[in-house]
C-alpha cells in the first residue's frame, strides 16, 4: 500500500511554532495520515531558522540517518552564511516526528519517506523562490539518508519531473551503500533471511546490538563536544528490527543496480574504518559505523556528475568531526558549490 501525496496546500494551513529543542528555530508538522506499516497517524516535522536572512544562493534541505534527528546548528550556519535558506526534515517516527507508542525509525519501505520529502521540497520551494523562478534546492544527507535521498531523486526524475528539475545538487555525508561487516552477512542466504523474517515479523529485533561507541564520541556527556537530546539520540542506537533492515537491503541492492540522480552529487566520507565494541581515542578520528571502502566502492553508481571525497581523520558524521577533519569537509563543501554554482557560492 503506497500513502497518499502530501501537498503543499495541507501543509500551510499549519502554523510555524517555536522548536522545544534548539533556540532560534522553528518547526512545521507535516501530516501523513495513517502509517502505511500500521502504526496510527504518522507525521514529519520540518525545521528552520527563526527570522534567518532571506537566501540569495539556494535553499538547502538535510536529511539525517537512523538513531538521528537535526541538532547541528553549525551546518546550517556554514549555509546560511553563504546566502542559502536551510531547512532540515526529521522524517517520520524519527527525532521531533516519534509519537508515542510507535518504533522509532521503523519503516517496512524507504519509498514511503517520498511523501514528506516530497511534501518538503513544496514547503521549501514555495517560500523560497522569487516569483516564477523556484528556489535552487540543494538536498544534503547523511548515512540512512544518504541511502534515502538518492533513491528518491532517482525516482523523481523518472516519474516526477517537475518537482525533479528544483533540486540541483545533492551532497551526502557517509552514506550507507552497503552493509557493513563479515561478507557472510551480504550472501544471497542471509538476504533471504533477512527478507523473510522482515516479511513475516517485521518489528523482530536483531539480537546483536549497536556498540555505543559512536554515541560516546560525540555526546558532551560522555567523550565528545557535541550536546543533543539522548532521547530522540541514544548512544547506543535504537533497536534494529528486521522489517527496517530488509527495507534497507531492498534499496541498497536498487541502487547497486545504477542510479541516476540527475544533479551533480558530492560524496563525504571518512578515510578510515575502525570498529570497536566499545569507545577508544581512535574512533574520534575515523569512521566506526560504516566501512569506507564499501562508501568508495558504490559512490559512482548513484550518477554521472560524483565528485567522491574521502576527509582524513573524519567521523561517522564529518560534520560532527574534530576541529581540522571537519573544516576540510566544509572547505569541499565550500569548492564544490564554487565548481558547481560559481558566483552563487560566496564564501
Amino acid at each position: 500500500m503506497r500513502p497518499k501525496l502530501v501537498g503543499v496546500s495541507s501543509v500551510k494551513s499549519r502554523q510555524w511554532r517555536p522548536d522545544e529543542l534548539l533556540d532560534r528555530y522553528e518547526v512545521l508538522t507535516i501530516p501523513l495520515g495513517d502509517d502505511p506499516d500500521g502504526e496510527g497517524a504518522v507525521e514529519a516535522t520540518l525545521i528552520r531558522q527563526a527570522g534567518a536572512e532571506p537566501a540569495t544562493a539556494g535553499t538547502v534541505l538535510y536529511v539525517h540517518g537512523f538513531t538521528d534527528y537535526f541538532f547541528q546548528e553549525e551546518l546550517a550556519e556554514f549555509f546560511h552564511d553563504r546566502g542559502y535558506g536551510f531547512y532540515a526534515l526529521d522524517l517520520r517516527k524519527c527525532g521531533r516526528s516519534l509519537l508515542d507508542g510507535q518504533q522509532p525509525h521503523f519503516t517496512t519501505d524507504l519509498e514511503f519517506y517520498d511523501q514528506e520529502l516530497n511534501a518538503a521540497l513544496d514547503v521549501v520551494t514555495e517560500e523560497s523562490g522569487s516569483g516564477d523562478e523556484p528556489a535552487r534546492v540543494i538536498v544534503v544527507a547523511h548515512s540512512t539518508g544518504g541511502l534515502i535521498t538518492p533513491l528518491w531523486l532517482d525516482r523523481l526524475r523518472r516519474t516526477d519531473p517537475d518537482r525533479h528539475r528544483r533540486i540541483k545538487g545533492l551532497v551526502l555525508n557517509s552514506p550507507w551503500l552497503d552493509l557493513q561487516g563479515d561478507p557472510l552477512l551480504r550472501t544471497d542466504a542471509v538476504n533471504l533471511l533477512i527478507r523473510g523474517v522482515g516479511r513475516v515479523r517485521a518489528k523482530a529485533v536483531l539480537p546483536q546490538k549497536l556498540s555505543a561507541a559512536y554515541g560516546e564520541s560525540l555526546s558532551a556527556d560522555a567523550h565528545g563536544e557535541w550536546t543533543y537530546d539522548l532521547r530522540r539520540k541514544p548512544l547506543g542506537g535504537f533497536p534494529v528490527t528486521f522489517g527496517w533492515l530488509a527495507a534497507v537491503r531492498a534499496g541498497q541492492h536498487r541502487l547497486h543496480r545504477g542510479l541516476d540522480i540527475g544533479v551533480p552529487a558530492l560524496v563525504l566520507r571518512s578515510d578510515k574504518t575502525r570498529f570497536t565494541g566499545a569507545y577508544e581515542p581512535a574512533v574520534d578520528t575515523a569512521d566506526c559505523v560504516l566501512d569506507v571502502k564499501q562508501i568508495a566502492q558504490w559512490s559512482g553508481v548513484i550518477g554521472r556528475r560524483v565528485w567522491a571525497v574521502a576527509v582524513p581523520d573524519a567521523r561517522h558524521d564529518v560534520f560532527l568531526s574534530l576541529e581540522t577533519p571537519r573544516r576540510i569537509a566544509y572547505d569541499e563543501v565550500q569548492n564544490w558549490l564554487h565548481t558547481i554554482f560559481g558566483e552563487g557560492a560566496r564564501r
